[in-house]
C-alpha cells in the first residue's frame, strides 16, 4: 500500500471542504435565482461574449433574468465562511501540533465563548471554537466563522485571566470584522462567480468544477499567508482592538489586561523570529493606540477567585 503523506492527508481534507464551500455557492445561486445574480452576469456574461464562449443574444438572456451580487467578500453567507473558515483551521493544525490538555482546552473555550456573546457577532454558523496549539511561537490566529488558534507561547505571556481574556477577545475582533474573508484577492472572487454566472444557465462540467476548486484553494492561500506569513495590517489589527476593549468592557473584564498582555510580550519577542514580531505591529505602536481609547496603563485588579482558576488551568501551560 502506498504510503501516505501529512501534505497528501492535507490536500484531501482541503479538497473536501473546498467542494463543499462550492456547491453551497451553488446552492444559493440555485435557490435564490433572479434575486441574486445580476451584476454578477453582467461581469460573466461581457466575459463570456469577449472569449466567444457565449453569444450576445445568450449575454443579454442571462443579464435579463438576473438581479445583483457584488463581487467582494461581504456576499459570502455564513456557511460559505464556515467551509473557509474550516479549510484554513486545517492547514493551521496541519503546521502547529493541537495542545494535549482537556482542562486547559475547556477553560480557555469557556472564557472565549462567554466573550464571543458579548461581542457584535455572537453566532456564527459553525460557532466559535478555541483550541491551543503547543507551539513556543508568540501567536494566534482566526479562522474565518469563529476558528480561533493560540499558541502556548502566547498564553504564557499572559500573567492573569484578564490578559488572557484579552487575546481571545482580540481575535474575535478578527472574525466579527471578517478580516480573513479580506485577505482574499478580489481577483480570486471575481473570477469565480464569472464563472458562476456564464455557467449559470448550462449544466456544470468536471473542468468548470476544477476551475472553481482551484480558485478557492488559492482563495485559502491567500489567507493563511496573510495568517502565518504576513499577517494583517496595522488598521486591521487597531480595528481588532478597539473590538477586544469593547468587549471586555461589556463581560466587565480590565482592557489593561490587553496592554499588560502587550508588556509583557515586548520583553519576550525576539527580532527577526517568525511569530508575533513577523505578523502583527510592534507591541509598543499597539499600546499607544489602546491607551488612546482606555487612558493611561493601570494595574489589573485581580480577584483571588478569578486568579485561581486562571493558575490552576493555565499556570502550568
Amino acid at each position: 500500500m502506498k504510503p501516505v503523506h501529512s501534505s497528501d492527508r492535507l490536500s484531501a481534507i482541503k479538497r473536501i471542504y473546498l467542494v463543499g464551500l462550492i456547491l453551497s455557492i451553488l446552492a444559493t445561486v440555485l435557490l435564490t435565482g433572479c434575486e441574486s445574480m445580476d451584476t454578477v452576469a453582467q461581469i460573466g456574461t461581457a466575459v463570456g461574449v469577449a472569449t466567444g464562449t457565449i453569444n450576445q443574444s445568450q449575454a443579454d438572456s442571462i443579464q435579463k433574468s438576473a438581479k445583483a451580487v457584488a463581487r467582494s467578500f461581504q456576499d459570502f453567507t455564513p456557511e460559505q465562511e464556515y467551509y473557509i473558515g474550516r479549510t484554513v483551521g486545517a492547514v493551521i493544525v496541519n503546521k502547529y501540533k493541537p495542545y494535549n490538555n482537556p482542562a486547559a482546552t475547556r477553560y480557555i473555550n469557556l472564557l472565549g465563548q462567554t466573550l464571543a456573546r458579548a461581542s457584535d457577532l455572537p453566532e456564527t454558523f459553525g460557532g466559535y471554537h478555541f483550541l491551543i496549539l503547543d507551539s513556543d511561537e508568540i501567536n494566534a490566529f482566526a479562522a474565518s466563522g469563529g476558528l480561533i488558534f493560540i499558541t502556548r507561547g502566547l498564553l504564557r505571556c499572559c500573567r492573569d485571566e484578564d490578559a488572557a481574556a484579552a487575546v481571545l477577545a482580540h481575535e474575535i475582533g478578527h472574525v466579527q470584522s471578517r478580516h480573513g474573508l479580506q485577505a482574499i484577492k478580489k481577483s480570486r472572487v471575481t473570477a469565480a462567480l464569472t464563472t458562476l454566472a456564464v455557467e449559470g444557465t448550462k449544466t456544470f462540467s468536471g473542468q468548470n468544477l476544477a476551475d472553481l476548486v482551484s480558485t478557492f484553494e488559492g482563495s485559502i492561500t491567500d489567507i493563511t499567508t496573510t495568517l502565518i506569513n504576513n499577517g494583517y495590517s496595522r488598521e486591521f489589527e487597531q480595528q481588532a482592538d478597539r473590538a477586544a476593549v469593547t468587549i471586555l468592557q461589556r463581560v466587565g473584564y480590565d482592557p489593561n489586561g490587553l496592554v499588560e498582555m502587550l508588556k509583557t510580550m515586548q520583553d519576550r519577542l525576539r527580532p527577526g523570529g517568525l511569530d508575533f514580531a513577523k505578523t502583527h505591529p510592534s507591541p509598543v505602536s499597539r499600546m499607544a493606540d489602546i491607551q488612546k481609547i482606555i487612558g493611561p496603563y493601570r494595574t489589573v485588579a485581580n480577584p483571588d477567585a478569578r486568579q485561581l482558576r486562571f493558575s490552576e488551568y493555565l499556570g502550568s501551560i
